[in-house]
């Protein structure tokens, strides 16, 4: 009994010194390269779960990407020369005069992605989600050398039939289709669209597939998010909307908006298509028509951001605050999913004690309840600074969106989050166009005529159950 006894003394000495020495030594490990916010929320979790906390944290808690895949990138540069090239010539193709207060925004988003301000674009803003799907296989049967498809979600339901259907179409007649879908987005589907887009001819792959027992793993929480559509390199669309029916989640109808665009424009979305092309496969496609001469089509300047954790700065981010930093007399912002770290709120804070109207649409309806939860504690510190916080009712608002003032805007597939900011591979359309700005308002103004303004003395009601819920939600929402 004694021997029992001290050999249970020694398992439980081992025990707690191993619990120490993961919390001290993830003390040192978790601040780098990572937000105050997600720190805080790693350390409480490996304070008081320090085994399974540090089992998370290989799986999914280091920051970027891994060495093999960073090497890839920066040799992209070097072998998208062409790519280079076309964009020199669409950001020369149509001379753009930006106003003064826009030359720090573009800039900015050129340092951080690489990608110059375009004119000569014609821009159409689409937000009937059956419409837009109808736009899509129309531009697909009209294609003639090549169709690039980059999406989240590509399910083989209805909507995703159809668009299959089309790009088999499309290969039937000598087109060069190739499809790009996360593998974890798409994961349910996944399977049953390559094949069946194989089957036909076209080249189809998953974004960062998710093997752990393979060489070069992916981490399961480092996703592509985008939604790209190039056509014969001078039609594309940038937005929000997946490849599937909108109420493919029970109970959830969704609403989204996308940015078809026709001109020089085009040269940017095919270069970031092609780059995530060739970190998955290593392909590098070849042909003059990739990157077409630019005829100028329009008169809309227009500048693409990519972002991801593949880059050295969160762009996403940088741009939202920029933009709130950059208004004079209102802010609009439309996200689905709205988790903000210290500087948005700062800059949010900021912006209403410079006198400028801070607008944020947000749905009603959630899909993720994690999150939802999570974005509801922010609601009273916001509402008490003066942001005016609106809930869409009926549908999950899904589109992501931000204006500034009347004169520049934001398109995209980044929701206002920290996952967006940091975890997710993302593409912006910045928009310098007071006519685009103008529609993108009518449509705002549709948002908040069918949204219920949150009032404080009202939100403040809620139950305490609610309150502590979303505070324990609040203090993981670094890690969503």
């Amino acid at each position: 009994m004694v021997v029992i006894a001290n050999i249970d003394d020694h398992w439980a000495t081992a025990y707690v010194l191993t619990e120490w020495t993961i919390r001290l030594t993830m003390v040192a490990l978790v601040p780098l390269r990572r937000s105050p916010e997600a720190a805080r929320s790693w350390l409480l979790l490996l304070f008081f779960l320090p085994i399974p906390g540090l089992l998370l944290y290989l799986l999914i808690g280091r920051p970027t990407f891994p060495k093999w895949r960073a090497r890839r990138f920066a040799s992209l540069p070097r072998l998208f020369s062409p790519g280079i090239e076309a964009l020199k010539a669409g950001a020369t193709a149509a001379r753009v005069e930006l106003a003064d207060r826009h030359q720090p925004i573009a800039t900015m988003t050129r340092n951080l992605g690489r990608m110059p301000v375009i004119g000569g674009n014609r821009l159409e803003i689409l937000t009937d989600y059956a419409g837009i799907v109808d736009r899509l296989v129309a531009d697909i049967d009209a294609a003639r050398d090549h169709v690039h498809v980059l999406v989240y979600i590509f399910a083989d339901d209805a909507t995703g039939g159809r668009l299959i259907a089309a790009l088999a179409r499309a290969a039937a007649r000598g087109v060069r289709c190739r499809v790009l879908i996360d593998a974890l987005g798409s994961r349910p589907w996944a399977a049953n669209v390559i094949a069946a887009l194989r089957a036909q001819g076209v080249q189809a792959q998953e974004a960062l597939p998710i093997r752990p027992l393979r060489w070069r793993p992916a981490r399961a929480d480092l996703r592509n998010h985008r939604k790209l559509t190039v056509i014969d390199g001078h039609i594309v669309y940038v937005g929000s909307q997946n490849w599937v029916d909108a109420d493919f989640k029970p109970g959830v109808v969704n609403v989204e908006l996308m940015a078809r665009v026709e001109g020089p424009l085009a040269a940017s979305v095919q270069t970031v298509f092609l780059s995530d092309w060739y970190m998955e496969t290593e392909e590098l496609p070849a042909g003059a028509n990739l990157f077409p001469p630019p005829q100028p089509v329009g008169d809309t300047a227009l500048q693409l951001l990519p972002s991801g954790p593949d880059y050295p700065v969160a762009g996403a981010e940088r741009l939202t605050v920029a933009l709130i930093y950059a208004a004079r007399r209102r802010v609009i912002i439309t996200t689905p999913y709205f988790i903000p770290d210290e500087g948005l709120i700062e800059g949010l804070q900021t912006a209403v004690l410079r006198g400028v109207e801070v607008v944020l649409i947000v749905s009603l309806v959630q899909d993720q309840r994690l999150v939802g939860l999570a974005q509801r504690s922010f609601y009273t510190e916001l509402l008490r600074s003066g942001v005016s916080i609106y809930l869409y009712r009926g549908r999950l608002l899904h589109a992501k969106h931000l204006t500034v003032d009347d004169s520049i805007a934001s398109i995209g597939s980044s929701n206002v989050d920290i996952r967006s900011f940091t975890l997710n591979a993302e593409a912006n359309l910045i928009v310098y166009d007071p006519a685009a700005i103008e529609t993108l308002a009518t449509i705002q103004a549709g948002y908040l005529a069918n949204s219920q303004k949150l009032e404080l003395d009202v939100w403040g009601e809620r139950p305490l159950y609610r309150k502590l819920g979303e505070n324990i939600a609040r203090l993981v929402s670094p890690l969503l």
